[in-house]
């Protein structure tokens, strides 16, 4: 159960940059694709742009450039009760340093309320998750923003450490089949033939936050028996693509799944922007409910603002 524990507590963060070439999946998927008028029209390649998406590493990337970068952050953490009242909170403004290869982290505010801490660390696995992120522990040097050969570096993993890796790849790169998540892992590939069926898959063409892009709707399809809702992991996963770019810009998922052992139901949206060439994460919205069996359940939702970016 420890270990069930563990590899939970790492469900929702993280972040992988592993890709595959499947165009039979890609095809499969094609064929039930639902195009806007304005897509159809534009003459976009439906299989070069899901290609693209089932291997895209950008939104890793964004998310390795916080590893070399400085930036502020305004951080709100909140765990709420059955009846959905605060119990404890973290309320804190925070700014990564970066220089010489290394980055430190100075807590320039903070207001904190009820059991958030427990002696020198978080109290709350939600929390833990959030500080795994966004915040710095001591004198961190060696970190880089690099995303080619991760796939190598996490099958040289063993044990507890290999199936965090696993996990990190369903938040951070849907849409591959993962295996080795207990219950789920072959539950996760959106382009698999086999769970595409059900889905309603979307391709639309629209404005987000200034940028043209092409939303791209993944969402479960409707009065599917509770059989079929057992095949599916996401419930609505929309990214933002930039037209140009093909950079994600902007993602928000629903996901939810209960195995008798654990269950959860978690909704997050994230928001990037561009500093200096990077791509980066600039807003991060978190709600979700986890539960293991023989330990409490952990309702929390928090948002972290990041700006000022620089280069130290």
């Amino acid at each position: 159960m420890k270990n069930v524990l563990l590899i939970l507590s790492f469900l929702l963060w993280a972040y992988s940059g592993y890709s595959q070439d499947d165009t039979s999946d890609v095809e499969a998927v094609r064929n039930t694709v639902n195009l806007s008028e304005v897509v159809v029209r534009s003459g976009l390649n439906v299989s070069r742009f899901l290609q693209l998406v089932k291997n895209d590493t950008t939104f890793f990337k964004a998310f390795k450039n916080l590893r070399v970068l400085g930036f502020s952050a305004i951080n709100d953490v909140r765990m709420l009760d059955k009846k959905g009242a605060v119990k404890a909170s973290l309320k804190s403004k925070t700014k990564q340093l970066v220089s010489g290869g290394c980055r430190t982290m100075q807590v320039l505010e903070e207001q904190h309320s009820g059991d958030i801490y427990e002696g020198a660390g978080f109290n709350y696995y939600t929390a833990q998750l959030y500080a795994s992120l966004l915040f710095t522990n001591g004198k961190v040097c060696g970190d880089n923003n690099i995303v080619k050969g991760i796939d190598v570096e996490v099958r040289s993993k063993g044990g507890i450490e290999r199936h965090k890796e696993q996990l990190k790849m369903m938040f951070f790169n849907p849409g591959k089949k993962i295996p080795g998540i207990p219950f789920i892992g072959d539950k996760l590939d959106l382009f698999d033939k086999d769970i595409a069926v059900y889905y309603d898959y979307i391709i639309d063409m629209i404005d987000y936050n200034g940028q043209p892009c092409y939303k791209f709707s993944i969402k479960s399809k409707e009065n599917l028996s509770g059989s079929e809702k057992d095949r599916i992991v996401f419930d609505n996963l929309v990214t933002w693509f930039n037209t140009k770019t093909m950079e994600i810009v902007g993602r928000e998922y629903d996901l939810s799944y209960n195995t008798g052992l654990y269950d959860f139901d978690v909704h997050m949206e994230v928001q990037m922007t561009k500093f200096d060439g990077y791509m980066v994460p600039s807003l991060i919205r978190y709600k979700g409910t986890w539960d293991v069996a023989f330990k409490k359940r952990e309702n929390g939702l928090f948002t972290a603002i990041l700006y000022d970016f620089n280069h130290g």
